[in-house]
């Protein structure tokens, strides 16, 4: 993982990175909710850790690969948390939107992601698109 010293966290918490999403991406803490999960994640893309993101992906539908690394084209410019809903002790909903570039064109990802906790450790199920 590229050196975290300073530099602003990419989830948009306004966190230096360090403080933020660093941990999680390392390993060294589990995000203690889906909201701080998917902001993980985001940032996980922003710095093409893939092996977080696969890690992080419930098992029934993770993907074998997600290809990052052939995808160096992916500019990412933010990210906005609409709502984070508790739907019990171990489920929840992250709706989001993301802006990134693609060859110069901008684009806008909005999802409803779902999440459920597992073993105590919260994973990424799957999203909707909704915009």
């Amino acid at each position: 993982m590229t050196s975290v010293t300073s530099i602003p966290c990419p989830c948009g918490s306004g966190l230096e990175l360090a403080r933020c999403c660093a941990p999680y991406l390392r390993g060294e803490r589990q995000p203690p909710d889906a909201l701080a999960l998917m902001r993980s994640r985001y940032s996980a893309y922003v710095l093409g850790e893939e092996a977080y993101l696969l890690d992080t992906w419930h098992p029934r539908t993770r993907p074998a690969e997600l290809g990052l690394d052939r995808d160096g084209r992916v500019g990412w410019l933010g990210l906005k948390v609409r709502k984070h809903e508790v739907l019990d002790a171990d489920h929840a909903r992250v709706a989001f939107l993301a802006r990134y570039k693609i060859d110069g064109k901008a684009h806008r990802l909005e999802e409803n992601s779902r999440f459920t906790r597992i073993d105590g450790r919260w994973l990424y199920v799957e999203a909707e698109e909704t915009g």
